[in-house]
């Protein structure tokens, strides 16, 4: 496609030349699924101006599916939570794990990627608490305050687990749900190919199968439709490699 080709080679002409990205960010998401990380943007008549790292392109509005602001949690690597920074909220994990039937080791391992553990965390897209669960999504699972932390790991897993089931036990398209929303996830039919859910659903497998220390990974959700024999995260895999990731294990 040309307009994929002049987007690869303005990128790599004028991002060899500069240093890193703006802390401040966003994702401008084409219809026909590639994905740019932006420091900033103009609208310049029928055309988009993308500020890269070091320099820009121009992209037809109608090629434009989405502009996205990035999330600031989910963008950056977090190493794996110790045990001390697990133990204030253990009670409360455990209790919801065995009132959702969700593995433990699943709800530490989205916890650690979505607020590090921080009960006061608010995202640039307004999710909130220890597992940045959004106002509307707080509301309906009658969470009265945002913040407390066993108020939104109760909601937080409530909601894990009904996309367990929903997804009947996939973890790649449950993580991908909690993380862009079931409807992207129904509008590619599998992960979506954005850099910042594939790099959360890849972070979170990894932290939750260290965790099990080789024990099965597959989380049991009460009335959930049992795993099908092929390998839940192909198509996590196939998305991550489309998008350029390594799908290994991170450094």
């Amino acid at each position: 496609m040309r307009l994929s080709v002049l987007l690869t080679a303005a990128c790599a002409v004028l991002g060899s030349a500069f240093g890193a990205a703006s802390a401040r960010a966003e994702y401008v998401n084409l219809k026909n699924g590639q994905q740019f990380h932006v420091t900033s943007y103009r609208l310049l008549g029928d055309k988009y101006r993308l500020q890269l790292v070091g320099g820009f392109v121009d992209v037809d509005v109608a090629d434009v599916a989405s502009i996205e602001p990035e999330d600031r949690f989910a963008a950056i690597p977090l190493p794996p939570a110790s045990p001390a920074q697990v133990a204030p909220y253990r009670e409360f994990v455990k209790a919801a794990a065995a009132k959702y039937a969700v593995d433990e080791e699943l709800i530490n391992s989205v916890i650690a990627a979505e607020s590090n553990f921080d009960p006061k965390a608010v995202s640039r897209k307004n999710a909130r608490g220890l597992m940045q669960l959004l106002p509307e999504t707080a509301s309906q699972y009658g969470v009265r305050d945002i913040f407390d932390p066993k108020e939104n790991i109760d909601a937080g897993t409530h909601y894990l687990s009904e996309l367990l089931k929903q997804y009947n036990n996939d973890l790649a398209l449950t993580l991908a749900a909690y993380n862009a929303g079931p409807e992207r996830v129904t509008q590619f039919g599998r992960v979506p190919p954005y850099h910042e859910t594939v790099s959360y659903v890849r972070r979170v497998k990894t932290s939750y199968e260290k965790g099990k220390a080789g024990q099965p990974a597959m989380p049991v959700v009460k009335g959930g439709a049992k795993p099908k024999a092929s390998n839940p995260a192909d198509s996590f895999e196939k998305t991550a490699t489309s998008v350029g990731l390594q799908t290994g294990v991170p450094n």
